[in-house]
This record gives structure tokens, sequence and C-alpha cells, in this order.
């Protein structure tokens, strides 16, 4: 739904934008303020797009011939965001959920491939500035292949991926004695279901981690036999794609995305990657605040979950999710802020600037949801700034994206121009004129 009038500069660039070429021809972004990330902000710059890379960021820039130049006077150039854990596409509030797989381990299946190219929530994630998402899969240890896919508008799941393994999410076993815990419940959850729930008794709950526990010990020594007899003997070796998917993890090519949220989880999981010698990123560390020197000791990167959550603990702060980026930014711990869901990667600016009133600067906010993300996964040479020989995902903006009022005026992924009609807004257009 549109959230004021639009202005008459933005309508001129929006219509400018209906008339955009085709992404081998080029376009010129003149006269904005760049927000470059990586370098200065740049007034009064342009960028210069051909072939979907960028090709030229600065001043004065001349446009080749046959390039289309749009004039962009007090509009903001930001790169496209980047919700690092998502399940956009993988599920919806009609369709059955294709973000969780049966069994305990499936590290060989990849979450691209489940996602729904015409799902109605990726237009509405584009329309707040969301130009890619990591795909996060879901299951009970090792859950699948996370792969990093584009938001645009070209229907196939193919053409949308531009990773299609970027790490394997593993949900470390955990001592669980509260059914669904109130920060792990979906927007659509009944609250009964974690309020009302049968407490998991204590010696039940610590049987079912030490099963997990041996599971994951086995399956880990397993596919390290695997890849000693791979070396040994290659082709007489059957292929067993569970093992193979795992010979980057072992290989130290590819983390797990481990989600570990309360300190003891935290600490565990870091002392499992020592000892079997692999990069791990930690998912929806709630409680990372609590061991920062470890994190900042270890390397391990933290990819936070929503700051608009619930307090996980009662007696905990009522701001503790908005005051955990700071004290990671601070502690100089590597971080960035994702929405772990389906419905709410369009909420991902937001989640994001709730942190700044709490002590994040607000430059490392956007980061928080663009350059870091690309960092921790390793797409930093393609994603998240806005410098020569990356790729062209930018938004054009007529404010700080990060605040609600903003209007997202133009969008590229892959320097192709992307239609930012969504649902919401034809509704809207639909029903403004009733009394």
């Amino acid at each position: 739904m549109s959230k004021r009038p639009i202005s008459i500069c933005a309508l001129g660039v929006t219509l400018a934008f209906a008339q955009s070429p085709p992404s081998d021809r080029g376009v010129l972004l003149r006269g904005g303020t760049v927000h470059t990330l990586s370098g200065p902000v740049i007034e009064n710059g342009s960028v210069l797009v051909h072939n979907g890379k960028i090709i030229g960021v600065g001043k004065n820039l001349s446009a080749p011939e046959g390039f289309q130049v749009i004039d962009i006077p007090g509009q903001q150039v930001y790169p496209g965001m980047i919700d690092a854990a998502s399940r956009l596409g993988l599920e919806t509030k009609s369709d059955e959920e294709d973000a969780r797989e049966i069994g305990l381990i499936n590290p060989q299946l990849r979450a691209a491939t489940a996602v729904n190219p015409s799902s109605e929530l990726i237009p509405a994630a584009r329309s707040n500035g969301v130009t890619t998402v990591i795909e996060m899969p879901e299951g009970e240890l090792i859950a699948g292949q996370m792969s990093v896919v584009h938001l645009d508008a070209s229907g196939n799941n193919s053409d949308m991926t531009l990773v299609p393994s970027t790490a394997i999410h593993l949900r470390f076993p955990a001592i669980v004695t509260v059914p669904i815990p109130p920060h792990e419940a979906d927007e659509d959850d009944d609250p009964a279901a974690y309020t009302q729930a049968e407490p998991i008794p204590y010696p039940e709950a610590r049987r079912a981690y030490n099963e997990k526990m041996r599971e994951l010990n086995r399956f880990f020594e397993e596919a390290r036999r695997y890849r000693q007899a791979k070396l040994a003997k290659p082709d007489s070796l059957p292929t067993d794609l569970r093992y193979e998917a795992m010979l980057s993890v072992l290989d130290g090519k590819t983390p797990m995305f481990v989600t570990a949220v309360r300190e003891r989880e935290i600490r565990e999981a870091i002392q499992f990657a020592r000892k079997e010698k692999i990069r791990i990123i930690l998912a929806d560390a709630y409680e990372a605040y609590k061991v920062l020197p470890l994190l900042k000791s270890s390397n391990t990167p933290v990819v936070l979950g929503p700051t608009h959550t619930l307090p996980l603990d009662r007696d905990d702060p009522y701001d503790r999710s908005f005051t955990t980026p700071a004290d990671l930014y601070k502690a100089g711990v590597q971080f960035c802020i994702a929405t772990f869901s389906s419905r709410l990667s369009r909420n991902l600016p937001y989640e994001a600037a709730a942190a700044v009133p709490f002590g994040l600067p607000h430059d490392e906010a956007y980061k928080a949801v663009s350059l870091n993300a690309a960092q921790i996964f390793g797409i930093a040479n393609r994603l998240g700034s806005i410098e020569e020989g990356k790729t062209a995902d930018l938004i054009v903006t007529d404010g700080d994206p990060l605040e609600v009022k903003t209007h997202v005026n133009l969008m590229f992924i892959d320097g192709k121009p992307i239609d930012l009609n969504t649902r919401q807004k034809q509704l809207y257009e639909k029903y403004s004129g009733r009394h």
C-alpha cells in the first residue's frame, strides 16, 4: 500500500524507468547521491551500467553512444539489500511448506530448486529494496544447502539462482524443554501453541539432544571416511550424494550455517567447529551478546534474526534484540541481519533501522543488510556495494531506504530494470477512490 502521495520528481523518474532499455544496452543514472558503502558517499554522482555490470562510479560521467540517461536529482542510489536467511518463495500462507524436508540429515538438497518464482511475496520484498535473498532450507539437523537467489522477474529457478550452494544449514542440537520457544514462533502461529503447550521433561529432552549429537558426530566421521576413500580410489567408489555435499565443507571451502540460539549452543557449536576443523556462520544467535570475546577470538560471523522480536526470557530487557547489533559492532564481530522468514523479507530494512536508536551507526545498519551479508557468504566480489566490476543490483529511492516513508522508485537486478508493481499497490489503487 502506498505510504504517501508520490512526488512529481519521483513520478518523472518512474516514467523514465518505464521506458528503460534492455540490459545489454546500458544506462547512466545521473545526478543522485550515490551511497557506495565500500567508499565515500558521492553527492551529485553517477553510476554507469552495462551488460549487468557497474562499469563506472563517480562524478561527471558521460554516457557512451546508445546508453539511456536517467536523471535522478534529489534521489539516493544504494546497492540492493540482501536478506541473508530467508524462506521467500519456499512457503506461503496457502501453499504447502517446501522449506522443510523429512529426515535428520539432508546436506545434498538445494533450497533454490524449491523456490516458487511466482510467489506474490517476491514483488512485495522487491518494492522495499530487497534484490537478493539467501534461501534457507529447514530441517531437524542438517537441512540442506543454502542458495543465493536474485529476485528478478525471469520466472524460473535456474535463471534466478546466482549461487546454487553457499552454505549448509545445521540446526545445532539443543536441550529443548519448551516445544515452540516464543522467539521461534511464526507470525501465523497460534500463541496458544507455545503458551499452553506441555513442557518436555528434562530427561526426555536430554535423550533427544544426545541422540542428535551422536548422529551428527557419526555423519561427520562417515563423511571424512568417504573423503579419504575417494582420494585413494576415486574411480571405484560409489557416489553418495550426502557425503559428496560435505566434501567442500571438510575442505574448508563451504561454511556450515549453524542455528544456535542460546549461549550454551553457541559455545558448543564453536567447539564442534574447532574439533571438525570446519568454518561456521552462526545463525539466529540471540545470546551472542553473552560470548562476544569468544566470537571475536574465533573469528565467527553472526547472522542475527529480526530485531522486532520478543525477549527470549522473561527477565531479559525489553530492548535486548535492539541492542545486540550495536554490541556486536562495538566488539568487532562481523554480523548481518536477516528475517528468517518468507513473508517478512519485505520488512528487512526496518529490522536494521530499529537497531540505530540503540547504538548502531546508520551506515553500519545498511551494511548489515547488504555489504556485511555479502562478505559473510563470500559473494562480496559480486554484491553488496556500488563498485566498478560488481553486479548492477541497485535501488534508487526518494529518501533513506531504512525509513518506512521512503519509496523505492527504481530497481535494477543484474543490470535489468525491474517492475516494482505489487499486489498491494494494485489493491490500493483499486479501492483508494471508494468513499
